[in-house]
């Protein structure tokens, strides 16, 4: 039986234990009690300095705990964003819980616990009393040092030989989608065996930054260590292959011949960059950015020499962007007649494509790719089909990606004409015990009245994961996120929040030449999403809008008037 009392779908192999999720301070009811010298208490301020709905960053001496008033009640908890480090303070408190600023994750002001994503861990809360008329806080020492939490895990109870090919629940993939469901079902308790088997060589690591910071390693981008998986018994195996899924014996066999049966399997296997069509496709140091391997080869090829970038996709421009202080040249060829346009429509692209100008980007647009040429089979000149020559000693493809599900052709798993997996909001696929998640998936976007949406943004693969981990121990939760998504560039950010597919029209507040401004999304009389650059937090201000149900109409958006977005509550 589950903990709930229902029969749990894996009670055919063996019962859950159930762990509850602790803060630092419940968790001490779990293991021995800690001295009195591990805790510090602080008096941070007057009963009557912060007012509901407001926030504080305090000093308690050993460390900063971010101080929260809602409905006559404090809360304390660790004030740092463990994904990125944001201040919280300065995010946006809503009905329970704070909204991260920079990328929009959602922290529950009682327990600390992530409750939306991006990232893996939650935060530490604090103990808050008032003793005549001051606001006291006790905190761990340590805890206010490391500012996040992870969730208490069950491990593995089944006796396993690691070369046994059977897994109760197998997960193909290792980014974020394949990492939360792993770490979500031993969080909720469930005590069999996860495998994770990935085609890279690496344990799981944060991809988006590969193109950010080329010079990265993978153990500096590793999101958790070899150690973590071990204590939490979750299997990985790198470097395996899928070649192909029988859904009728539930087993998975491998590109080396290896088998493996499963009872849940989750597919999670991410994107493929699109291949370019040219001449010249046996020169070398021409490269699609995947891994850290790729990323470190592109910024010591480029070292003082001529890069040239094919393709202005998200990832193309921000390898473009890092390469502007390493490279002698740095060109970018797009079909396009502006960069972004697509995404972040005409007025915002040509802002973004002026940045890059001042920062010595020269673009070719409205070209493409014709012949590599090389000498000594090393990349030496770029052709394009306007007959224009570039010197290029490092290229790189970014025209885009498509799902990695080639090896689901034949296995009875439904895909649409792209290749994509349909999926419901349990994010089950057409077969019974089959889940899928992440870049891979079509799946019904409550934002958009349920409509069957791809979003292959590192945030929503998150929610995927977890969302699949809990239909799988038979614990259904539907996808309330709403789509957060974010760039960098020369040290500038740009936040994105909704579902802009299809917009036919953007309305800008602020100053584009100045590139501090909000861009509105419309389609027809309503606002389906939200871009900003130096703007803090609006992004994560209209996600809460969304969040809440509430239609945001072209209207409010066109007054100029934005006071009934900014933010009064942080001090």
């Amino acid at each position: 039986m589950s903990p709930n009392g229902k029969a749990s779908p894996f009670s055919e192999c063996r019962p859950n234990g159930s762990l509850g999720h602790c803060s630092d301070e419940d968790s001490m009811m779990l293991r021995p009690q800690r001295k009195h010298r591990d805790f510090i208490e602080a008096s941070v301020c007057h009963v009557k300095d912060l007012e509901n709905g407001q926030m504080r960053e305090v000093d308690l001496g050993a460390g900063r705990a971010l101080l929260i008033k809602e409905h006559g009640e404090f809360f304390a908890m660790g004030h740092k964003c463990p994904h990125y480090g944001a201040p919280l303070v300065k995010g946006v408190l809503s009905k329970g819980h704070v909204r991260c600023p920079w990328h929009g994750a959602c922290f529950n002001i009682a327990t600390g616990d992530i409750e939306d994503f991006p990232g893996l861990d939650s935060l530490p809360t604090f103990q808050v009393r008032v003793e005549k008329e001051k606001v006291i806080i006790r905190a761990n020492k340590q805890a206010l040092q490391t500012q996040r939490r992870s969730k208490a895990m069950s491990k593995c109870s089944a006796v396993i030989n690691s070369s046994t090919g059977f897994s109760h629940v197998l997960i193909i993939g290792s980014g974020p989608a394949a990492l939360v469901c792993a770490e979500t079902l031993r969080q909720e308790g469930f005590t069999d065996r996860i495998v994770m088997c990935t085609m890279d060589k690496h344990l799981p690591y944060d991809r988006p930054k590969l193109s950010k910071s080329l010079e990265s390693t993978a153990e500096h981008l590793q999101l958790r260590s070899s150690d973590f998986f071990q204590a939490h018994d979750i299997e990985i195996l790198l470097e395996k292959e899928v070649v192909s899924v029988d859904v009728k014996t539930r087993t998975v066999i491998f590109r080396d011949g290896f088998k493996m049966e499963y009872r849940k399997l989750f597919i999670a296997t991410g994107s493929r960059p699109k291949p370019l069509s040219y001449k010249g496709k046996d020169v070398g140091n021409v490269f699609h950015l995947r891994t850290p391997e790729d990323a470190n080869g592109i910024a010591t090829l480029a070292s003082s020499k001529n890069a040239v970038i094919v393709g202005t996709s998200f990832i193309g421009m921000e390898v473009a962007a890092a390469l502007t202080d390493k490279a002698h040249s740095v060109s970018v060829i797009g079909i396009e007649a502006v960069p972004f346009r697509k995404a972040l429509g005409e007025k915002v692209g040509k802002a973004l494509m002026k940045l890059f100008e001042l920062n010595r980007v020269k673009f070719y647009m409205l070209n493409e790719v014709w012949e590599m040429r090389g000498h000594n089979g090393q990349l030496k000149e770029v052709v394009l089909k306007s007959g224009k020559v570039l010197r290029a000693d490092v290229c790189v493809i970014g025209i885009g990606s498509g799902p990695a599900t080639a090896f689901l052709k034949q296995s009875g798993v439904h895909m649409d004409s792209k290749g994509f997996i349909p999926v419901n909001k349990t994010m089950q696929t057409n077969i019974d015990g089959v889940f899928a998640g992440g870049d891979v998936v079509t799946f019904p976007l409550a934002l958009r009245s349920n409509k069957k949406v791809n979003i292959p943004h590192w945030q929503m693969a998150h929610v995927h994961g977890r969302v699949a981990a809990l239909s799988m121990m038979g614990k259904a939760s539907d996808i309330k996120t709403v789509p957060y998504f974010w760039t960098a560039m020369f040290g500038k950010s740009i936040r994105y929040a909704g579902y802009g597919e299809g917009f036919d029209d953007v309305v800008i507040q602020g100053d584009l030449d100045e590139l501090k401004f909000v861009a509105f999304y419309t389609k027809s009389e309503e606002v389906v999403a939200v871009a900003s650059m130096n703007y803090d937090p609006i992004v994560s201000r209209v996600a809460e809008v969304f969040r809440s149900g509430k239609t945001i109409r072209k209207r409010d958006v066109e007054t100029g008037d934005m006071s009934w977005l900014i933010d009064k509550g942080s001090q």
